[in-house]
């Protein structure tokens, strides 16, 4: 046991924290209805989704990610491993298509080669590390190498023994593809590609593991899991999944690999035998990783070294085939509107569906009736709101007045613009509130069951801060009873009270 104890002291530092852990999301396009590459780069930028993994290299997606500075890892499907994985030529010209074509422009970080390969396409195995070598070649001939790391994304499968984890080691038929590979990714200054799902350990466990553990819930002390050769306590899956493979590498002698978690999830819908895949779960269970994995925890063995994590994944994919679940993995629908509301209050500025209660922007008590309508009028011109609802005979049109019109408006532009900071202020005269405005068959955006639209905008609301005169002399629109017919009256009047 001591021995063991000194073992693990000396590895325990060996993979170091030098930088801050990341959310990323993985995108699958198995969808009936799939969004444009525009639209997808649009819902990304306003759920300030900064990491994306493709499973391809799609050109459409690549150009339309340009200039965003969101980073990307292409992958090279499985279908053509065994050509790049015998052919320097084949990887040289892949890369030429799909990388160097698109940077620096595309913000690529990252080539994943193939996808399971040692559990999925176990005859490609042997060429597999010649794969990750000729592409490396590729892009260290056009001096990439140091920009774009390249790695392979492995099931947790291959890990044997998983806990303890400090008993973990890597399916040994698989040792003469994996020292060569952990290798390389050590000499590329790489990192190992994991897919981690507790939702799959929970499933096959037959009742062993607990619900909570899998999903992160607080566990009192007693029920925490121990390694008893480290005594280590694991408190989820997730963390014990992570720490096995840092300990199979151990294994193998490499303690300098750090681990990037390319898939995780739950889903959130599943068929009769799938209970446990419901949207509450799924909410839990990605809620708390993204919590988890922001707050730079890192895992027992490792304590503050981040572990980067893609969820899977970003939209429900309805023409995946197999079991209900295996279409419900996404955060969103096709129409960009989240599946559920993450409880992810105060967790960092990724994801902005991120909110425990739901939250609407409303005109503030007692503000200036003619500030209000100047900011009406902004809302429903430059703002690019759909004001329509507040047309006589509409659903919002009553009550017929200004605060509640511009209330509507305030909060169209607030949902449209994804609650960004700062698009719900209007020149201070609009507040946030946790309290839903929608009132008999007037549904304000944002409110459960409400239409959503991709957010596709620059503009931006006119703050209390601003030096412009937004919010002035625009375009009148009249919804409520305000005594102003001319629009150069009220912009007089107006210029008056903004800059009193």
């Amino acid at each position: 046991m001591a021995m063991i104890l000194l073992f693990f002291l000396l590895a325990v530092s060996a993979v170091s924290a030098d930088q801050d852990a990341f959310i990323g999301v993985n995108l699958g396009m198995d969808l009936s209805d799939m969004p444009n590459p525009t639209q997808v780069v649009a819902l990304l930028k306003a759920q300030n989704i900064r990491h994306l993994r493709l499973y391809d290299a799609d050109r459409a997606m690549l150009l339309a990610l340009a200039n965003t500075g969101i980073q990307v890892i292409v992958s090279v499907p499985n279908d053509q491993l065994l050509g790049i994985g015998q052919s320097n030529a084949t990887a040289a010209n892949w890369v030429a298509r799909n990388v160097i074509a698109h940077v620096p422009a595309t913000n690529i970080t990252g080539i994943a080669i193939g996808s399971d390969v040692l559990t999925t396409l176990p005859n490609a195995a042997p060429i597999l590390v010649s794969a990750l070598k000729f592409i490396h070649s590729a892009l260290l001939a056009s001096n990439l190498d140091r920009q774009i790391k390249v790695s392979t994304p492995h099931s947790s499968s291959i890990i044997l023994d998983s806990f303890p984890p400090s008993q973990a080691f890597f399916n040994r038929s698989w040792d003469p593809v994996m020292v060569p590979l952990l290798q390389f990714l050590q000499s590329t200054g790489s990192y190992l590609m994991l897919n981690v799902y507790p939702y799959y350990d929970y499933m096959q466990s037959n009742g062993v593991i607990p619900l909570d553990y899998a999903l992160f819930r607080p566990l009192p002390p007693t029920k925490e899991a121990v390694d008893a050769n480290t005594l280590l306590h694991y408190t989820n899956v997730f963390d014990a999944v992570v720490d096995a493979a840092y300990f199979a590498m151990l294994d193998l002698n490499f303690t300098n690999i750090r681990v990037v978690v390319t898939e995780s999830g739950w889903p959130s819908k599943g068929d009769a035998s799938e209970p446990d895949a419901t949207l509450d779960n799924a909410n839990t269970y990605n809620s708390n990783l993204i919590r988890h994995v922001l707050n730079n925890t890192g895992t027992p063995k490792h304590p503050g070294v981040p572990v980067s994590t893609y969820i899977y994944e970003l939209y429900n994919e309805d023409l995946r085939p197999g079991s209900v679940s295996e279409k419900n993995w996404g955060l969103f629908n096709s129409n960009g509107m989240p599946v559920y509301t993450l409880h992810l209050t105060g967790a960092g500025a990724v994801l902005a569906n991120d909110t425990t209660n739901q939250t609407f922007c409303v005109a503030r008590d007692g503000a200036d009736r003619r500030l209000l309508q100047a900011a009406l009028d902004w809302a429903c011109g430059p703002g690019k709101v759909d004001c329509s609802p507040l047309l006589q005979g509409q659903s919002c049109y009553q009550p017929d007045n200004v605060i509640a019109h511009s209330t509507y408006a305030f909060n169209a532009y607030y949902q449209k613009m994804a609650k960004s900071p700062g698009t719900c202020d209007f020149k201070g005269v609009a507040i946030i509130t946790t309290t839903n405005p929608s009132h008999g068959t007037c549904l304000f955006p944002g409110s459960s069951g409400s239409n959503g639209t991709l957010v596709n905008s620059t503009s931006l609301a006119p703050s209390s801060n601003s030096s412009d005169s937004a919010g002035g002399c625009l375009p009148k629109h009249l919804y409520g009873t305000i005594p102003y017919t001319s629009s150069t009256i009220f912009c007089v009047l107006l210029m008056t009270l903004v800059f009193l």
